[in-house]
Formats: structure tokens, C-alpha cells, sequence
């Protein structure tokens, strides 16, 4: 199961597409941390115990980006992420819905609309030592984006490696 997995982030290390938001792709351009995206099937593929909760929770998403950016590596000051915060929604026109603490970390929950339908969705987190940004196409519902962080936290510790040892930086 590990390799199935570790082949999936790979095959989704190695893809390059659009990021949802100009905010995302200039963070991006900008540092040298992990840039991953997963589409539908790609998390799909990531539900090995086939757990139907996890289906109902990316029903909504067609594609996400997931950045991790190392604070001490990049520089990457607390002033910095007040100002990415501020770009999605000054500039990206998000509205921020939520906000708490989880396991360590500072989460903010940002949303895009269009039509009175969620369009975009922003999960931004941070700790003493990384910044994570989950640009998602589509939705979630709000009691479940700290579980799909979880997820994709956790998986990301395995890509990393993986880009590490293939000697990729994005």
C-alpha cells in the first residue's frame, strides 16, 4: 500500500498545472518549498481503506495545491504570511470564514463565491516552522478541512522525500 501511495505523490510531484489563484502561483514562484497538486481521481486513489467519509469530504473538490513553505529556509516572516493573507482577500476576493488552532497550528479558512456557490477555498495554516496553503477548486464543507489538511500533511511528508531524492525543487 506505502508504494501505491508513494507512486501516486510522485506521479502528482511531478504534473505541472495552473494553481487556482495568482495569490498561490506567486507564493509559489517566490520560495522553494513543496508544490503538490491532487486532483479528484489522485485523492480518490489516496482512500486505500475506501472510507465512504472521505469520499462525501472531496465530493466537491476538483483539484487542490498544496504548498509547504519552511519559515526558517525561506525567511518566511510572520509579516509574510499577514501579507498572503491579506492578497487572497484583497486580491483574490475571499472572505475569510473561520479561524482556530489545531494540533499546534494556526488555521484560517478563506472561501470564494460566485452565484452564491463556492468556487474557491483557501486553507492556510501555520506553526513555528512551516507554512502550508491548500488551494482548492471547489469546496468542503467547514467540519471537515482539518481533516483533508491532516491528510495531505501527512502524505506530504512522503513526497517530500521523494522530490528530495529525485533532486527537484518544485
Amino acid at each position: 500500500m506505502k508504494k501505491f501511495i508513494i507512486l501516486v505523490l510522485t506521479a502528482c510531484a511531478l504534473q505541472t498545472a495552473q494553481a487556482q489563484t495568482k495569490t498561490t502561483e506567486k507564493l509559489d514562484d517566490k520560495t522553494e518549498g513543496t508544490s503538490l497538486y491532487f486532483y479528484k481521481n489522485t485523492l480518490r486513489m489516496l482512500n486505500q481503506t475506501e472510507d465512504p467519509e472521505f469520499d462525501e469530504m472531496i465530493k466537491d473538490i476538483e483539484k487542490i495545491r498544496f504548498l509547504m513553505i519552511d519559515r526558517n529556509e525561506e525567511k518566511f516572516t510572520e509579516t509574510d504570511y499577514k501579507n498572503l493573507k491579506a492578497d487572497y482577500t484583497k486580491k483574490e476576493s475571499f472572505e475569510e470564514i473561520a479561524n482556530g488552532r489545531y494540533d499546534g497550528r494556526n488555521f484560517s479558512l478563506y472561501v470564494r463565491e460566485a452565484s452564491g456557490k463556492v468556487k474557491g477555498t483557501i486553507i492556510m495554516a501555520s506553526d513555528s516552522s512551516n507554512v502550508y496553503v491548500l488551494d482548492i477548486l471547489g469546496k468542503i464543507a467547514l467540519d471537515k478541512a482539518q481533516a483533508l489538511f491532516k491528510m495531505i500533511d501527512e502524505n506530504s511528508d512522503v513526497a517530500r522525500k521523494i522530490k528530495g531524492e529525485m533532486g527537484h525543487d518544485h
